[in-house]
């Protein structure tokens, strides 16, 4: 099921961000900030189906108005750095009944968090586009048993071989620190990730929707197929204005050439099955050919396709027959011209050519992943070139700011920008070199790859197209050898059976009440 958004998020004092703002925009409610002693408040009420706050067992009650639980969450962590509260948006299945998506979420977030001791506090939010989703905000300490938040992390002694502390040359004793929760460790990730797919597949079999969410890769699901790119906000307005972008038209070849994959995969699959099958038979099959002919089987078999499909018209008018037999001649035609040119025979090349065919389609798919990559990649860099130069000089404003108040008030006011600029940043952190690329040879690279991507795909459509003739092959492969082991029944012919048994049933019902009645009369 292609519902496969699952994000989460660490909301961090760093960025400028705020426990209290995001429970604010999820539950758009008013709520008071009393670290920067502020109104939070976003007017989206009408996307807003439910809200709830979920608390473990040891939580004191007034946790359940969210106003007082994400103050208290935020005056607990005291360095300008601390991470206030963890964040996920997730996608909710259409196919399961709008009336459910509490019951959904509440269950979900009970089962993997509260349960966990982490106080939850979560929204659904629909506005009717197609896109339910829900935003789940969690604590990110411990509360023990009295409901106070317990420290993150806890100070512990590093021993020598004998239990003894080590001193350090500066009269300090060697320590490390130890988390006192688990939450923040990377499987976490992986377990929510299933328990949410967990979740939402028992409640689409409880409706009898046979959808199943899957959140894991395609390389993880076997799939050998790529995955489209994340378009953004942004590209996804444009799209919809009908404004063409370069993601768009990267995400739309990347679909066609998976969905061209997939057919000639799956064609070959049951081509190959057929065939393991035909070869099971083969002994039947080859002895109403002449001894002479058994290795030109296949062209045999497509000759009698015809007289099979003459034997068949022979009720028609003799325009049908006429129109019908032209077809047929230059469908046989098509096939054989086609046999000779690859030399196919017997079952044995038939096969053999299936695998070329295959690894052929997969060569080129190979090959075209490769390319599409490297757009990916080109796409990326412009995208952070051009934030960087257009937010450099917010963000050198804002460095110039050294009054707290007001340095908080432009960052809440430029969030987008500041974050831009410290995402491309980061970007030409870590490849340095992609600053002095020249951008004009970038788009030339750009436009020769796109080029070669629309000759692959004409390419991989001529092998769906020769994988179509294959199974144009074994359509009269096995409409000749109906005809040779049994006359199978037709559909009408079982039907007009089926009625004259109906009525002959009724008639001996018939027959057997007169016969009592009269019996009945007698006495």
């Amino acid at each position: 099921m292609p519902c496969p958004h699952y994000d989460i998020k660490i909301v961090q004092r760093s960025n400028h961000q705020s426990a209290v703002v995001s429970a604010a925009y999820q539950s758009g409610e008013w709520l008071f900030s009393e670290y920067d002693q502020k109104q939070k408040y976003y007017s989206h009420k009408s996307e807003i189906v439910y809200k709830e706050v979920l608390l473990p067992d040891n939580a004191p009650p007034e946790y359940k108005d969210r106003n007082v639980l994400w103050n208290s969450a935020e005056a607990v962590e005291k360095q300008w750095n601390s991470q206030l509260a963890r964040r996920i948006v997730l996608a909710i299945p259409r196919e399961i009944p709008k009336e459910q998506y509490a019951n959904l979420i509440r269950d979900y977030c009970q089962n993997f968090f509260v349960s966990k001791g982490m106080c939850c506090d979560f929204a659904v939010h629909d506005k009717g586009d197609g896109n339910p989703h829900a935003h789940i905000l969690l604590t990110m300490r411990a509360l023990d048993k009295n409901g106070k938040w317990l420290p993150k992390s806890r100070k512990v002694y590093d021993l020598d071989e004998n239990g003894n502390r080590i001193r350090l040359p500066s009269g300090s004793y060697k320590s490390h620190k130890e988390n006192t929760v688990d939450w923040n460790e990377q499987k976490y990730a992986e377990i929510w990730r299933q328990g949410w797919a967990d979740t939402a597949n028992k409640y689409l079999e409880a409706n009898n929707r046979s959808e199943r969410l899957d959140l894991r890769s395609y390389v993880r699901q076997g799939k050998e197929q790529i995955p489209t790119v994340h378009m953004g906000s942004a590209v996804c307005q444009m799209e919809k204005r009908g404004i063409k972008t370069n993601i768009g038209n990267l995400n739309r070849d990347i679909k066609a050439a998976n969905s061209l994959m997939r057919s000639i995969r799956q064609t070959v699959r049951h081509l190959k099955n057929w065939i393991a099958d035909l070869k099971e038979k083969k002994q039947a099959i080859t002895k109403e050919l002449n001894n002479e002919q058994k290795e030109a089987a296949l062209p045999q078999l497509l000759m009698q396709y015809l007289s099979v499909r003459k034997e068949e018209r022979n009720g028609w008018s003799y325009y049908g027959k006429t129109k019908g037999n032209t077809i047929d001649l230059k469908k046989i035609a098509s096939i054989t011209a086609y046999l000779q040119e690859t030399k196919i025979f017997t079952l044995e090349s038939l096969d053999k050519h299936l695998e070329d065919v295959n690894s052929k389609a997969d060569s080129i798919r190979q090959s075209m992943k490769l390319k599409e990559n490297k757009i990916k990649n080109i796409n990326v860099f412009f995208r952070h070139i051009s934030n960087y130069e257009k937010y450099k000089s917010v963000y050198t404003e804002y460095n110039n700011i050294h009054w707290k108040g007001r340095k908080q008030k432009f960052a809440e006011i430029h969030k987008e920008e500041l974050s831009g600029f410290k995402s491309a940043s980061a970007y030409f952190k870590k490849y340095p070199d992609k600053k002095t690329c020249n951008r004009q040879e970038l788009i030339k690279e750009r436009k020769q790859i796109e080029k070669e991507l629309e000759k692959e795909t004409e390419t991989l459509t001529e092998v769906q197209t020769e994988v179509k003739k294959l199974r144009d092959i074994r359509f009269c492969v096995n409409k000749v050898l109906e005809e040779k082991t049994e006359k199978k029944t037709s559909v009408l012919q079982q039907l007009k059976e089926n009625k004259e048994q109906i009525k002959k049933n009724q008639s001996e019902k018939y027959q057997t009440k007169n016969k009592y009645k009269e019996n009945d009369i007698n006495l």
